[in-house]
């Protein structure tokens, strides 16, 4: 299969399938996103969630944020992966963003990526979601999934894979499809015993095909 049959199929079945596809994490607003997601590194979004209510309770600002000790911080976040750096890039990012922003979350990549803690995944997730940019961020779903489908090929690194699709997926579309992905590697295309019966785009799924011995 030609990979532009490929990622046609694949963007028409989610554009009718999946119209609307979202965070999955909770927030109010850009400064809320952005801890949460730099919160989400290695670490899921239902336990994000069920973190940050009591912390964004305790520091609802960049401000209040920004006035804190990483070891006040640290005892609400607590229970996510790696607590210790993260605490630590939080009260850096807050204060960065104060000091150089004003408070307010920066719609440009490169300046979010200026952020401690913020790398391009998260800066793209943020550019994306808030800020409707057309950027693809690039976790371990996107990876997974984009390699197993067949959209992409021979990307070892996620900026490959990043370059790939936002080679063949309409700009537009960018922002959207990370979430078609992402829900689609959370909760079908599992890392481990994915749901190929379940799947709508197992037609043109690549690995799929060769599990079923149907060629390419």
């Amino acid at each position: 299969m030609r990979i532009e049959a490929r990622y046609k199929g694949v963007i028409e079945w989610f554009s009718e399938h999946m119209p609307v596809a979202e965070s999955e994490l909770h927030y109010d607003n850009p400064f809320q996103l952005l801890v949460a997601v730099i919160l989400s590194a290695q670490c899921t979004d239902r336990r994000v969630n069920m973190t940050t209510p009591a912390l964004f309770e305790r520091f609802p600002t960049p401000e209040a944020m920004a006035d804190a000790t990483v070891e006040e911080i640290f005892p609400y976040i607590r229970s996510i992966s790696y607590p210790n750096n993260k605490a630590k890039h939080l009260a850096a990012m807050s204060r960065k963003l104060v000091a150089d922003f004003g408070g307010q979350v920066p719609d440009d990549i490169a300046l979010l990526q200026t952020l401690p803690g913020v790398g391009r995944k998260t800066a793209n997730v943020v550019g994306a979601v808030i800020y409707n940019k057309y950027v693809m961020p690039v976790d371990t779903h996107v990876f997974r999934v984009s390699r197993r489908i067949g959209l992409t090929r021979g990307a070892k690194t996620p900026l490959q894979t990043e370059q790939q699709l936002t080679r063949h997926i309409p700009a537009h579309l960018l922002p959207v499809a990370h979430h078609w992905l992402i829900l689609h590697g959370r909760y079908v295309c599992t890392a481990r015993n994915p749901r190929c019966g379940e799947c709508g785009i197992s037609e043109w799924c690549k690995e799929f095909a060769a599990r079923s011995g149907s060629g390419d």
